[in-house]
């Protein structure tokens, strides 16, 4: 492609060099350019890509996009190109680059703080169910139809996103579902992808070491459906107070779900237990292998999105009672001895509520609840205090252990979250910083009916620490404390 292909969307501020040159690949990473390939210089939280343009042009690069003044001193085989905000113009050329590839599917995009990784997962079950080819793009596994490709980030950079979507379109993908973070909206990851819809989820505090405020966090998911099309659909929760905000000046068509009051998609749950619930779904009945009205808040905005979609309501409703819930999300194993133990990705105060909540709902005081639970290093730390005063209010027993301690002591870590109880909790909350120990003394302490619910992992299947990752994974650990037989389809 030419390089004047690549800027047919963009206003260029300043261009030396020309632009008829061939275009091969577009990078914003220097140690992936190669032989005539464009880099595009952009300036991240960690490091700024304008240190880096000497490097790329030294692997190849026979094009930049950058945001500062140009150079006296270019290249003379080498085409500078200054742009207003190189963001932006990497989302754009990257589109433009693949051919456009979320113009050729049907793009959902799922946003909010809790509730993502179970919509957009359960959407790419659902539509698989009913028979489409389907691609999706989560915090714990892209699938390109059925063939898996290992996440690193909740949303990829533009390259590989542009990226992944044309091999999507390639394998003959009608649909595509992506969760959407707030990092992801705010650094334009997503900028120039045409989405055919949008779903709300919830909004609670996460994130603010780096948005620093609830407002710019609440704002950086708002541009997500700010950006929306008149065409598209834009499905908003209800029962949260930001739903309405988030589609405040939103083209799309909105619609609202609701588990409390009017809406365009109701739920209710008619009867739970451990292992799911019955519920009554926009007049209908369905039984889900689900849990908690969180998941009914989930579901209703999956079946929101198939309906926006044109998907016959019945039909909806009959995959969805065959789908699993998503590894690492409120999973259950149960031991011999009729102790259940739930496994959830729960790391904001928020999630833990919830997940505890349900967990409360369900056992209806016919036995105890034990929590582990630990909080993140090198992240936000005033929810480490919160987190431990919502599993103290809502447990019998917790056990404040490590979570990914990062850079972090997991000492430090644990005295913050301490710090949150009160004389009451104290007595009621230990502390055992190596992990494997603490599912151990709750699997011990635990009597028959009881529930241990192991939060703040979920699906990683490892704990980083001091940059190291290594293999942990909390299925792996409860089932050794359960005496089961380690199983590899356990949390396939």
């Amino acid at each position: 492609m030419r390089l004047q292909n690549l800027l047919q969307s963009l206003v260029p501020v300043e261009v030396r060099g020309s632009l008829e040159i061939l275009i091969k690949g577009v990078n914003m990473d220097s140690r992936l350019v190669e032989a005539e390939h464009l880099f595009v210089a952009v300036k991240g939280t960690q490091t700024d890509g304008h240190a880096y343009i000497g490097k790329a042009i030294e692997n190849g690069a026979t094009a930049v996009f950058l945001s500062e003044p140009i150079p006296s001193d270019t290249p003379e085989n080498v085409t500078f190109v200054r742009l207003e905000n190189t963001e932006e113009a990497l989302g754009v050329a990257a589109t433009t680059f693949y051919g456009n590839p979320s113009s050729k599917l049907k793009l959902v995009g799922v946003t909010g703080t809790n509730g993502k990784t179970t919509i957009a997962t359960v959407l790419y079950g659902l539509f698989h169910g009913l028979g489409h080819k389907v691609g999706l793009l989560s915090t714990v596994c892209n699938y390109i139809d059925s063939r898996i490709v290992e996440a690193t980030h909740t949303t990829p950079d533009p390259v590989s996103l542009n990226a992944l979507l044309a091999q999507m379109v390639e394998a003959g993908c009608e649909y595509a579902f992506m969760e959407c973070s707030s990092h992801a909206i705010q650094q334009r990851r997503i900028a120039g992808l045409s989405f055919a819809g949008g779903v709300f989820t919830n909004l609670t505090r996460d994130h603010l070491d780096y948005h620093g405020t609830f407002e710019n966090y609440r704002d950086a998911k708002k541009l997500f459906f700010d950006h929306l099309e008149k065409s598209a659909f834009a499905i908003t929760n209800a029962d949260d107070r930001n739903g309405k905000i988030m589609v405040q000046n939103c083209a799309a068509s909105v619609k609202t779900y609701s588990t409390r009051s009017m809406a365009d998609f109701r739920g209710r749950i008619i009867e739970e237990s451990i292992e799911g619930m019955l519920l009554d779904m926009d007049g209908r009945e369905v039984s889900v292998p689900f849990v908690g009205r969180f998941n009914v808040s989930n579901l209703l905005g999956v079946y929101g999105a198939a309906v926006c979609l044109g998907e016959n309501p019945d039909e909806i409703l009959r995959v969805l009672s065959t789908l699993r819930p998503v590894n690492g999300r409120f999973e259950t194993i149960r031991s011999p001895k009729g102790v259940s133990a739930v496994i959830d990705y729960a790391h904001t105060p928020d999630a833990l509520e919830n997940v505890l909540t349900a967990i409360e709902e369900v056992l209806n005081g016919r036995g105890r609840i034990i929590t582990v639970c630990g909080a993140g290093g090198n992240r936000d730390k005033g929810k480490r205090p919160l987190m431990a005063r919502e599993a103290a209010k809502r447990s019998d027993r917790v056990i404040i252990t490590s979570d990914n301690p990062r850079f972090e002591e997991p000492q430090a870590i644990i005295d913050d979250m301490l710090a949150g109880l009160d004389e009451h909790q104290r007595p009621h909350v230990l502390a055992i910083a190596d992990r494997r120990e603490a599912i151990r003394c709750a699997a011990i302490m635990a009597e028959p009916g009881d529930v241990i619910l192991v939060a703040g992992k979920g699906h990683e299947p490892y704990q980083e620490i001091k940059g190291v990752k290594h293999h942990f994974d909390d299925h792996e650990e409860i089932r050794a404390a359960f005496g089961l037989p380690q199983s590899d389809s356990s949390h396939s």
